[in-house]
């Protein structure tokens, strides 16, 4: 068995696969950019080696500087993780010539997975079954359009080398597809470097099953079940399960045994996961759409049934070990569900967001498991994925689950950075998901009527509360609505939360005192006096949380005065970022004029550009120059209307 491990990865990953490797007794090794100095892989790992500054292709994604890390700690083996350099042939061949394993596949089935068309004509003579399309390399547009002209529409255009979900355009009608290939193209090169596309015949309300695989070095192969992925916000999965509530005992041996054809067409070695289609019109029928060589995000559902550790697996085959295990060994025992946690904001379009940790509480209790990449003080910023953690839940039937996974989602709080909990909450309680009746195409249906929590008076006063009585040296302390209740009484103390006015005053006992049986956890930021920013107080109850500013009286009319000021010399109406990040372009300049719609800045976080627009005509002061980190809903440029514009509109 190797001594010791290096895992070229961050984040909840990194940390999981050292739980193993700490259960096998093996040394490991984290790599981590400057960004990353602090975070939870680098303190749980046995040794940590710097490897570069915060952008990703010049440390997680710098194969030299991986190697040299492993060289230098005497790693005889490196773990992948998923993303960054999981999948990355290069990657595989250099850690081979260098003399450390690949805990991974060989560099034969990375090639032939990595392409779609390579993919789909290898494992169709191993008699997996495909969707109708045109899947040929090297065809032009017009070659395309006469290949798809005796299809049945919709199609769905894929890039050959994409992943995620990422490039993928839905064409209607035939007469469309001219105008939508060269756009297709366009993404795949940006993406993916690569602009081979295909069309596949789009599988009407399909259900996204994939199948886990495991082979080793011997020819022994293996499924492990299958998961269900069909509820995903634009191809990007958020909750999973297994197995899947459509198949039945026929269909789950047969869609087992393509996956098991998938892996033996590539002579595959290691964890690995074969995606199929499955019409819920029709679920009997199934269609290999990819292979994903590699160890999946939601891998926990799979372990939790089976009760076999993936990672540990990795590790034995990648060390030439016999796969112990016979398909007759495997059985499924329960149901499991996963759920991802994002930095994120979905009431303003699933935004990233960023901030730090400043209450944590990670739930627990029977069924329960949690993967996570946070801890309590740590930095959550925009230089990677926005995942933070996996909350998991096992229980004998699926409705058991899903009620473990709901409770579960409720008892979790993180505060100081905004999350998807609550929106993983709504989804997982929706009626036609209790029911199982899903498809990839759902939540997008579902998200137009999808409601919020909002904050009420009690959590209003209780936030006034804690941001006013709070010391100085609090900021960043977590305390339940109990511990607050009994330090003090607001008394007569004029304050201003979020939607109540800077002189409203609440005399007598608070309505906190008494009612403290709502569970709820709040957490006091720092403000900023030298901006006149008031405390912020982040408050979370059952899956919601909120962030509330508060004030003092004097607070509230200083940032009045300041916003008067600044709107008075920077001159009318303010464009704000509508997401933290960074100012990848400014496309006007200060004093010239600007038509409405006109972009004026860009920023980007998370690789997702947004453009800010001008909101009318106007003469434009631009306030951020390339380059300039910007908050949430700060002020990038203003524009002073032109005259004409405002008489209009008066």
């Amino acid at each position: 068995m190797f001594t010791t491990v290096l895992v070229a990865n961050r984040g909840e990953i990194a940390v999981r696969v050292m739980r193993t490797l700490r259960a096998l007794g093996i040394r490991s090794v984290a790599v981590y950019s400057d960004a990353d100095a602090g975070a939870r892989h680098v303190r749980e790992a046995d040794v940590a080696v710097r490897i570069g500054p915060a952008a990703a292709s010049e440390s997680y994604l710098d194969i030299d500087a991986v190697l040299a890390a492993a060289r230098e700690t005497g790693a005889q083996a490196i773990h992948p993780g998923y993303g960054f350099l999981a999948e990355n042939v290069a990657f595989a061949r250099a850690c081979r010539e260098a003399g450390i394993t690949f805990i991974g596949p060989r560099e034969r089935a990375l090639e032939i997975m990595g392409d779609k068309i390579a993919a789909k004509q290898q494992v169709a003579d191993y008699g997996v079954p495909l969707v109708r399309g045109v899947s040929e390399p090297g065809l032009t547009d017009e070659q395309l359009i006469a290949a798809a002209a005796d299809m049945p529409f919709p199609v769905l255009i894929k890039p050959s080398a994409g992943g995620g979900g990422k490039g993928m355009h839905v064409v209607e009608r035939p007469e469309d597809l001219p105008e939508a290939l060269p756009a297709a193209r366009r993404v795949a090169t940006q993406s993916f470097g690569d602009d081979t596309l295909l069309i596949e015949q789009l599988v009407a309300t399909p259900r996204h099953i994939e199948v886990q695989v495991l082979a080793d070095t011997h020819g022994h192969v293996i499924h492990l079940g299958e998961r269900e992925c069909s509820l995903q916000r634009r191809h990007q999965k958020v909750i999973e399960e297994a197995p899947s509530a459509l198949l039945d005992a026929a269909t789950r041996e047969r869609i087992g045994e393509a996956a098991v054809q998938a892996a033996r067409a590539v002579d595959y070695v290691g964890a690995g996961t074969v995606e199929f289609l499955v019409s819920d019109q029709d679920p009997d029928t199934f269609y290999f759409m990819e292979m994903n060589t590699r160890l999946q995000v939601e891998h926990p559902v799979t372990e939790l049934v089976t009760g076999v550790d993936l990672v540990e697996w990795q590790v034995r085959i990648a060390d030439g070990e016999h796969l112990t295990l016979t398909q007759e060994d495997v059985r499924l025992d329960g149901h499991a569900v996963e759920a991802r946690v994002y930095a994120e904001n979905p009431q303003r379009g699933f935004l990233p967001t960023e901030g730090t940790v400043i209450a944590l509480r990670e739930p627990s209790g029977p069924g329960i498991r949690v993967d996570s990449g946070i801890m309590l003080g740590q930095r959550v910023g925009l230089d990677y994925d926005p995942m933070l953690a996996k909350v998991i839940a096992h229980g004998p039937d699926r409705r058991t689950a899903l009620e473990r996974l709901g409770t579960a989602l409720e008892d979790t709080v993180i505060l100081g950075v905004g999350t998807n909990v609550e929106y993983l909450h709504t989804v997982l309680t929706d009626q036609d998901v209790r029911a199982g009746r899903m498809d990839t195409g759902l939540i997008e249906r579902k998200l137009p009527d999808l409601e919020f929590a909002t904050a009420d008076a009690y959590l209003q006063a209780l936030a006034a509360h804690a941001g006013l009585n709070a010391p100085d040296d609090d900021a960043g302390r977590s305390r339940s609505a109990s511990d607050v209740a009994a330090a003090r009484r607001i008394g007569g103390t004029a304050w201003r939360a979020d939607g109540f006015s800077a002189t409203t005053a609440l005399p007598g006992p608070a309505p906190f005192e008494e009612d403290t049986s709502r569970a709820v956890v709040t957490a006091v930021g720092a403000g900023d006096p030298e901006r006149a920013e008031g405390r912020t107080v982040y408050v979370s109850e059952g899956a919601a949380s909120f962030e509330i500013p508060v004030w003092t009286r004097s607070g509230a009319l200083h940032a009045q005065l300041a916003r008067i000021e600044r709107e008075t010399h920077a001159g009318g109406p303010e464009l704000r970022s509508p997401m933290p990040g960074t100012v990848v372009a400014v496309l006007a300049e200060t004093g010239e004029h600007v038509a409405e719609g006109r972009t004026v800045v860009a920023v980007e976080a998370m690789k997702m550009e947004h453009p800010i627009t001008a909101t009318l005509p106007g003469t434009v002061t631009v306030l951020v120059g390339v380059g300039d980190r910007v908050k949430v809903d700060q002020v990038v440029a203003t524009i002073e209307q032109d005259s004409q514009h405002t008489e209009e509109t008066s």
